[in-house]
């Protein structure tokens, strides 16, 4: 009896590796030591030496259930993408700037190819950011997880000046709440998406026209990374009193947790207009506006809060960097909490 017998290819682990290598290349800053086999990643902190006051900021997650949305189409080139998202798009809403990241692939049965379209993902997701991807873990784990199904998750750190920290504490009555657009559902209330969509190909692959594609390529449409968004924003000047990364929770969840005591979110929902995928969601799950706003980010991924004085140029400034913005709402005073109109 051997590892192998037990469920284990040792060397379905090496071939994974290779395969991975140029992605992993990709991703190289010139901060990166060493390469891809090491115990440990190494990244130095040498050019940060000019910071008053460095200061790391980190963030981990997972894709949580919309890995069962990629099992049942069989696509897995851009969960890697909503994993990294999720960890770099927490650390930009502190002001910082992602250096580098690490993933966690646990299987039930070491594909090299599909672990290979895993890591594919990462790396690309680790692009856009501008994080190198400096090391990860695979762990087969046979009799744990189905021989096809795995799970994904990543950890990342990153870098702000003490003094530049979003803190969310200069947030004041009359502030302007700026809402920067989502992809889609991003990689939050699966549970519910496949209460209402059947995870199958045939139900997956239903056209609809208003969406301009299928069910299913809609939901897997990967998690919006905001980091070269907030930028621009940054290297023009503009001072970003306080930002919220629209998860699990929704609005109602999250746009609280930027506000100080005493400062209250309004939302004005027809400030833009809502996408059809998330009208299909409460349509055909007869889910009440509440709980939608309250589970999915609703055409919404990241919302800042500025100065009046700076809503418009920020707005700009957004737009010519290839997002998509809205001014939808604005700070009150009040008790903390947002309301949603």
């Amino acid at each position: 009896m051997d590892y192998r017998s037990s469920g284990v290819d040792i060397e379905a682990g090496y071939r994974s590796v290779e395969l991975i290598r140029e992605y992993v290349d990709r991703t190289a800053r010139p901060e990166v030591l060493g390469g891809l086999g090491g115990f440990s990643g190494a990244f130095s902190l040498a050019a940060m030496k000019n910071m008053r006051k460095p200061t790391l900021v980190s963030g981990t997650d997972g894709v949580g259930t919309k890995l069962k949305l990629a099992f049942a189409l069989d696509r897995h080139d851009s969960v890697g993408i909503d994993c990294v998202a999720m960890c770099v798009n927490d650390i930009a809403c502190a002001g910082g700037e992602p250096l580098f990241f690490l993933d966690y692939i646990a299987c039930g049965k070491n594909r090299p190819e599909r672990i290979a379209e895993i890591v594919k993902g990462v790396a690309e997701g680790c692009c856009q950011a501008g994080a190198a991807l400096i090391g990860g873990e695979t762990a087969e784990m046979p009799g744990f997880y189905p021989e096809d199904e795995y799970d994904l998750a990543g950890f990342a750190v990153g870098i702000v000046d003490e003094e530049d920290i979003i803190t969310g504490e200069k947030i004041e009555d009359g502030d302007m709440l700026i809402g920067i657009a989502s992809s889609g559902v991003h990689s939050n209330g699966f549970s519910l998406v496949r209460k209402i969509f059947e995870m199958t190909p045939d139900a997956l692959s239903e056209y609809d026209a208003e969406l301009g594609t299928t069910v299913g390529e809609a939901l897997i449409v990967p998690t919006k990374i905001y980091v070269r968004a907030l930028r621009a924003l940054r290297d023009q000047g503009i001072e970003i009193r306080g930002c919220s990364h629209i998860t699990g929770g929704g609005f109602y969840e999250n746009i609280p947790r930027m506000l100080p005591d005493g400062i209250r979110a309004v939302v004005k929902k027809d400030s833009y207009e809502v996408p059809r995928i998330f009208r299909m969601i409460g349509e055909r799950g007869e889910v009440e506006p509440r709980v939608m706003y309250n589970t999915y980010n609703m055409g919404i991924g990241m919302v800042l809060a500025v100065s009046p004085e700076n809503a418009a140029p920020a707005v700009k400034i957004l737009g010519d960097a290839g997002e998509t913005p809205y001014i939808i709402g604005h700070a009150v005073s009040g008790g903390k909490g947002v309301d949603v109109v």
